[in-house]
């Protein structure tokens, strides 16, 4: 079993924007970065009634993110990604350096 730190906001927080929702309903979205925790492995939450299951947390930095892992957030490029991350996030810089909380999730009926 691994520790990890105290949940920061609410799993029903996890996957928020419309587009994302619908990539994540389509099965082109299973992974959230966040810079806390919003969910443990195995815990639930639901998108417009359908079910999905957090299968990882994992902690990696910024800069370890590749083109595969843009696409597993619902995304086409790490540079889109990188670009509607710091559009959304006014004031922030991307640091290669800087490390977030990885959520991978599934769709119960996948």
């Amino acid at each position: 079993m691994t520790d990890y730190p105290e949940k920061t906001c609410d799993i029903d927080r996890l996957v928020r924007h419309p587009k994302l929702v619908e990539a994540a309903l389509l099965g082109k979205k299973t992974q959230q970065r966040r810079d806390g925790v919003y969910a443990y492995p195995g815990e639930r939450f639901e998108l417009e009634g359908v079910g999905f299951t957090v299968t990882a947390l994992e902690r990696h930095s910024l800069g370890e993110m590749t083109d595969e892992d843009a696409m597993a957030e619902g995304y086409p490029s790490l540079d889109m990604y990188k670009g509607i991350i710091l559009k959304m996030h006014a004031g922030m810089t991307w640091n290669n350096d800087d490390l977030v909380w990885v959520h991978s999730f599934k769709r119960d009926d996948a």
